[in-house]
């Protein structure tokens, strides 16, 4: 039984697997292996290229379609009334599959009126090409703002979250709309993720460092998680996160281990974000 994220309509697997920056024979692979371990949710983008190799996976896997939940997203450069669509009906063609589970707004554009942007969202999903609206790396207000504007449903909003980085602005914003919001590099980046609790609760729950940090995510109310990763071992370890429970004292030191400097993905066109961050840029392939 897979557990969801109930979210304005669309229910969103808790646990899904990032597939970028893999393409070709080895993200199928990745993606075959995952559906083998048990995850429903797979998350990928226009952007990454590989939307042919995950739809291919799931094309050619013994799991019925109704079952597997599918992420994609437009370009920031794509949002115009029109070219938003065109992108959203490119991205179906490359997936190869019925529908896409949930389309998002991969980055917002300044330059692109967020109206005229919403307004193609949501018509892309009136023509049949998406069950499902999102955006992401939206902060509070702007995610406000788009979920007024949008006739649809914004059902998610997907950013970057782990212990290291306070989302709590954003996390209020989009649980009192009842939308669901997808956490994007919730291990961190580059093995960042450390301290002597973090250790201790792994320990305590026989679990490993990476197992904690996203029960710590989706333990929480709304929250879902898609870490990445190509090694098999990992893959199933990831998954292997809903026999325990993190007790509030637990969840609590995790929370409190965020810091000024946590955001660990910034590019220079990213939106003024909730609180206080350093701007760091990133390669285009941590763009998630």
């Amino acid at each position: 039984m897979t557990i969801c994220v109930h979210a304005r309509g669309a229910d969103i697997p808790t646990l899904g697997l990032g597939t970028s920056p893999l393409t070709g024979q080895a993200c199928r692979d990745v993606v075959a292996h995952a559906l083998h371990v048990g995850y429903r949710h797979f998350d990928t983008s226009s952007r990454s290229g590989a939307e042919g190799d995950v739809g291919h996976a799931i094309r050619h896997s013994d799991v019925p379609r109704d079952e597997v939940f599918v992420t994609t997203k437009v370009w920031r450069e794509e949002l115009r009334d029109g070219a938003l669509q065109r992108s959203a009906q490119a991205s179906l063609e490359r997936l190869g599959l019925d529908r896409i589970d949930l389309l998002l707004v991969h980055w917002p554009n300044d330059d692109i009126p967020l109206a005229e942007t919403m307004r193609a969202l949501a018509s892309a999903r009136s023509q049949g090409l998406a069950r499902h609206v999102g955006v992401a790396n939206f902060p509070a207000e702007m995610f406000l703002r788009a979920s007024e504007l949008c006739s649809a449903p914004i059902v998610a909003n997907q950013c970057e979250f782990h212990p290291l980085l306070d989302q709590s602005a954003v996390l209020a914003a989009v649980r009192s709309t009842g939308a669901a919001f997808i956490s994007f590099s919730p291990l961190g980046r580059g093995n960042q993720i450390q301290s002597v609790a973090l250790s201790a609760i792994a320990q305590r729950h026989g679990k490993t460092p990476s197992q904690v940090l996203l029960r710590w995510n989706v333990q929480q109310a709304q929250v879902c998680a898609i870490p990445r990763s190509s090694n098999p071992g990992r893959i199933a370890e990831n998954f292997a996160v809903f026999d325990f429970v993190l007790s509030d004292a637990e969840m609590q030191a995790l929370t409190a281990m965020a810091r000024p400097d946590g955001r660990q993905v910034n590019p220079p066109f990213s939106p003024h974000w909730d609180g206080t961050t350093a701007h760091a840029a990133v390669p285009a392939a941590a763009q998630v």
